[in-house]
């Protein structure tokens, strides 16, 4: 072949740093976004935490945007292209005032912060002390203290006896008869439970602990040592028919079982529960349901006018460095209210598609996409998904996920759609409403919803019974 020029005609889209740092931030979590601001805040000088309260270029309750020419600046919308396409963003012409307009938020000095929780005790710190205030002597105590750092979390020894011997340095002279006192000591400190070498053992331990006069505790203690898969299985006849025991007895020696902590460890070493910060809060307002964005959730950025202005003084080279950081932190800013406006755009279109959740509840979710969303604001659907992921909203019935709202839906006898969340909760008021020692098999809730118009399968039934964690029909009866 004979080599030719051709010309060819093709659009590709590009995406800019400035674009890129938007798609960026839009993706982030609250909690996220706000290391990005710290980290934004030790680069770059020109930007800076503001300290009064500066004009915004948006509000952050709801405002339905209003049409206005190519020409003018977007920053209370953000510019759409025409594709749709990941360049939701937009406007890279946009003018800037050098002082930059910021989002609501509070002061440095008052910000408050959640105060950290005492630190905990840890499993083998407990355990430990209370060795220290036994009346073990010196060698007990040691060979004791060798058991408590073989426990697990849970507070069980995962190890045999004979293993762990074995794993001794011969020199400690520690036998599997001073193991096996030890672990007898260590089952019968304060707590009992620890040191248990299996769930049944450990239920046990905890049964003896009880006074004697305890109703049912000898049969609770033989229902936990030696019959505890009957007890998981519900067997209940089986059960009285080994133990020679009345529903009433097996029933009181049941609820003791229940009542004890199959993981004692569990209360030790808990770390310090997250939180999350919503990003819009949901009111309503006479007969409507509102958003409007959490001040709490928005960094307070200016322009340094300090550096802005020598910079407007100086026309040498060295101030190319302070007129790229000025650009930067420019388009931080435009970004984050960007950032925020979206957010808040995609929150109000959930919460008017999903009025009769925040008046019934999950019962009344509807069935919705993130392709509708995406349509009704002439977004990508890429940047409606991005909007809702780690999103947070603030309701009176809770904080919700955005995903939360998004869900598929099933067609009723009627001709209309009913949600799946709609549904699972249909199935736990079906499930909480049942006769216990008769509970509703998966068959029968399908034929109930079906005489509601709810046509389901049993397979399906038994899909969002387990997502809802709800034990199947053998498992849930009781005596």
């Amino acid at each position: 072949m004979k080599p030719s020029l051709q010309l060819r005609l093709s659009q590709q889209l590009t995406l800019t740093p400035q674009l890129q740092q938007a798609i960026r931030l839009l993706q982030l979590s609250t909690q996220d976004v706000h290391q990005e601001v710290a980290q934004m805040l030790e680069e770059n000088p020109m930007l800076e935490v503001a300290e009064e309260s500066a004009p915004s270029d948006f509000s952050p309750e709801f405002t339905p945007p209003a049409s206005h020419d190519s020409n003018d600046t977007a920053i209370a919308e953000p510019a759409r292209t025409n594709d749709r396409g990941a360049d939701d963003f937009g406007n890279e012409q946009t003018d800037w005032n050098a002082d930059g307009g910021t989002a609501h938020g509070t002061d440095d000095e008052d910000e408050t912060y959640p105060e950290q929780a005492a630190e905990q005790a840890s499993l083998r710190e407990y355990l430990h002390s209370q060795l220290t205030t036994s009346s073990l002597d010196d060698r007990d105590r040691k060979v004791a203290g060798l058991l408590i750092d073989a426990l697990d979390g849970n507070g069980y020894l995962a190890q045999d006896l004979p293993e762990l011997a074995d794993l001794l340095p011969a020199e400690l002279g520690v036998t599997l008869d001073d193991l096996e006192t030890a672990l007898v000591q260590l089952q019968h400190l304060d707590q009992p439970g620890f040191g248990a070498r299996n769930l049944s053992e450990c239920l046990t331990l905890q049964l003896k602990a009880l006074p004697e006069d305890v109703p049912q505790r000898d049969l609770a203690v033989r229902l936990a040592s030696d019959h505890l898969d009957l007890l998981a299985a519900h067997d209940f006849a089986r059960i009285k028919k080994l133990l020679r025991c009345s529903d009433d007895e097996l029933r009181t020696a049941q609820h003791l079982i229940v009542g004890l902590n199959p993981k004692p460890g569990n209360t030790f070493d808990k770390s310090v529960a997250d939180y999350v910060v919503p990003d819009v809060i949901v009111e309503k307002h006479g007969n409507q349901w509102r958003a409007r964005l959490n001040a709490e959730a928005m960094p307070k950025l200016r322009i340094n006018q300090i550096y802005a202005n020598i910079l407007q003084q100086r026309n040498d080279k060295n101030s190319s460095q302070l007129a790229t950081q000025l650009q930067e932190a420019k388009w931080f800013i435009k970004n984050l209210q960007q950032r925020f406006e979206t957010i808040l755009r995609v929150a109000q279109a959930i919460v008017e598609r999903q009025g009769n959740f925040f008046e019934h509840g999950e019962i009344g979710m509807r069935p919705l996409v993130l392709r509708e969303i995406a349509e009704a604001l002439e977004l990508h659907e890429s940047t409606v998904s991005r909007s809702t992921t780690q999103k947070f909203m603030l309701t009176p019935r809770g904080i919700y996920e955005f995903k939360h709202f998004f869900g598929s839906g099933l067609t009723t006898e009627s001709g209309g759609i009913c949600s799946s969340t709609a549904i699972r909760e249909l199935i736990k008021q079906l499930v909480s409403a049942e006769d216990r020692r008769k509970p509703l098999t998966d068959s029968r809730m399908s034929e109930i919803l079906a005489q509601q118009g709810i046509v389901i399968a049993r397979r399906t039934i038994a899909k969002y019974r387990e997502t809802l964690h709800i034990l199947p029909v053998n498992l849930r009866k009781s005596l």
